[in-house]
């Protein structure tokens, strides 16, 4: 029986990314290449002073990228600090220095790392006007600049690669906020709360109080999956049966969290005027997706150990509501998206088994990663495998007509290095440094040993990919992690974007150059599996040896 759901549950998510692929693709294309403004959208043009027919160059747009996100980091730092004069407070007081700085990066920077319990320390003003807000922006941030990446390569003897306020507006005017609604009412109707009732307090079964919390979670919940942003309102985040009531709300968050960024190989395709192209960058996602939710399965299918051979398999942390399959698939989802949101304890999982996830983030969430950042990272993969297909046969690499010489292939290779040295360097700082290392030992890692090391290079891989999810074994909110964890959320946040749209620049520039005989296809099989191989192998040669101290030891014991 439970067999036939998980085939059941797989054919329905296939199925329903299948259905939403073209239709969103196009919609997002129609977005990002329209002429005419809305009137709502005309009015915010001319309160901020910006003309919508102009584009910018890409230190233009990218300053703009800056500019709104240390304005988003501000604002929510100050919203949090003045907590308690704020309406809806719920008597909680102003939320401390260190962890209001860590909040503000991770949700400006669509991470939201939590190192905190939400609902017993953050009222309904900092939910809604700080957190959610930010889950609308960064999100299209994210959109705007793998947007910006395809007019590079869409674009002929261009200075330009489009315009962000045009592109931010439109991505949360006619994307997020449309859709977000429409899904907060279906979760609405499947049991998920939405109102400000605060803390109801309940005798239970045996005598006791209980304090029940309120909120409005729907409202949050949609965007949080659809942005693939991953916050949760409450402490257990989407194991929490107001946040995730059923098996059906269960699959539907999940949908979300892939609804976006496997659509968006469809919006590239027709931006550059070739499907096949989008349909190829597809296949490389949903492989690698395939494989490493499979693997995941397997591993805590047949967990070991007397307790998991026992029980049919390790269910420890996770939900009898959902069991191993709809666990797995939950967290694969969650760590290839970006989105950092858990349905089940990943620091329950098997040695092995909590490996996965891990890897998940490190092959950079490009399978299909977050919105728009998953796209703009598998662009960017794409870019190494055509530059190394054209060492092996000795022509000067070309993909979709642009040339790729110098320039773009440092830009490229910089973004590739950029990630894992904020995750090595960090996780190697916290137990190097003698005052750290003993602060990280005594308070925050709770399972010593190989699996504390694991906790902390988790830690790290999930800030500095913009995850937000954590092996829950640890405790953050300290001065060294709070600090270190929002410094790599930052760098690995807004380095990368630095680089994509530096290439984006160079690539708009060039004019395209004819295909000839000698032009590496870059839309059929042969290429999918080099660039799987290449997103595979970068990332094993990039973290295998740390991997071998932490998760591989601990499974190979």
């Amino acid at each position: 029986m439970d067999t036939f759901f998980a085939i059941l549950q797989v054919s329905s998510l296939v199925l329903l990314l299948v259905l939403i692929y073209r239709p969103l693709g196009d919609y997002m294309a129609l977005i990002y290449t329209g002429k005419r403004d809305l009137r709502v959208e005309r009015g915010f043009y001319r309160l901020i002073g910006v003309d919508s027919q102009s584009e910018q160059t890409w230190r233009a747009y990218l300053r703009s990228v800056l500019a709104i996100s240390l304005v988003g980091v501000l604002l929510l730092y100050a919203i949090q600090r003045l907590q308690a004069v704020l309406p809806y407070a719920l008597g909680f007081p102003a939320i401390p220095e260190g962890l209001s700085f860590n909040t503000a990066i991770s949700f400006v920077t669509n991470t939201n790392w939590q190192s905190y319990s939400p609902d017993v320390t953050m009222g309904y003003a900092v939910q809604l006007g700080g957190l959610a807000v930010q889950n609308f922006v960064s999100a299209a941030v994210g959109i705007a600049v793998a947007v910006a990446l395809v007019r590079g390569f869409a674009y002929r003897r261009s200075g330009t690669i489009g315009n962000f306020w045009v592109d931010l507006t439109r991505g949360i005017l006619r994307l997020l906020l449309p859709f977000a609604i429409l899904v907060a009412i279906v979760l609405i109707a499947g049991g998920v709360i939405q109102n400000f009732n605060g803390f109801t307090d309940v005798t239970t079964l045996t005598g006791g109080t209980q304090s029940i919390p309120g909120g409005p979670v729907a409202s949050q919940e949609a965007i949080k999956m659809f942005g693939t942003n991953g916050g949760g309102f409450f402490n257990a985040n989407s194991s929490h049966p107001f946040e995730n009531p059923t098996a059906w709300t269960n699959l539907l968050q999940i949908v979300l969290m892939l609804a976006i960024p496997f659509s968006l190989p469809r919006t590239f395709g027709r931006m550059v005027g070739d499907n096949k192209q989008g349909y190829a960058i597809l296949g490389v996602m949903a492989t690698i997706f395939l494989v490493s939710f499979t693997s995941l399965t397997l591993l805590e299918s047949s967990g070991a150990g007397s307790a998991a051979q026992a029980a049919g398999s390790a269910m420890e942390g996770k939900e009898d509501r959902f069991g191993i399959f709809g666990s797995t698939l939950f967290a694969s989802t969650s760590t290839l998206t970006s989105t950092g949101a858990i349905n089940s304890t990943h620091d329950s999982f098997t040695a092995l088994g909590g490996m996965m996830p891990m890897l998940n983030m490190m092959l950079g969430e490009v399978a299909p990663g977050g919105v728009g950042s998953g796209l703009y990272g598998m662009l960017i993969l794409a870019v190494i495998a055509v530059f190394i297909a054209g060492l092996l046969v000795g022509r000067t690499p070309e993909y979709l007509g642009k040339k790729l010489g110098p320039r773009e292939i440092k830009l490229a290779s910089l973004y590739i290095l950029v990630t894992p040295t904020i995750v090595l360097l960090g996780t190697a700082a916290s137990f190097a440094i003698p005052g750290i290392r003993d602060d990280v030992t005594t308070t925050s890692i709770w399972n010593p040993g190989v699996h504390g090391l694991s906790e902390v290079l988790y830690a790290f891989t999930s800030a500095a990919n913009n995850n937000g999810s954590a092996f829950a074994g640890i405790t953050a909110n300290t001065p060294w992690l709070n600090t270190a964890l929002g410094v790599a959320m930052l760098l690995g946040r807004f380095l990368p974007i630095v680089l994509v749209l530096a290439l984006a620049g160079s690539l708009a520039a060039q004019d395209k150059v004819p295909a000839t005989a000698g032009t590496l296809p870059t839309h059929r099989p042969q290429f999918v599996g080099l660039l799987v191989g290449v997103t595979v192998i970068i990332t094993a040669l990039t973290y295998f040896p740390v991997i071998t101290l932490g998760p591989l030891a601990e499974g190979l014991q």
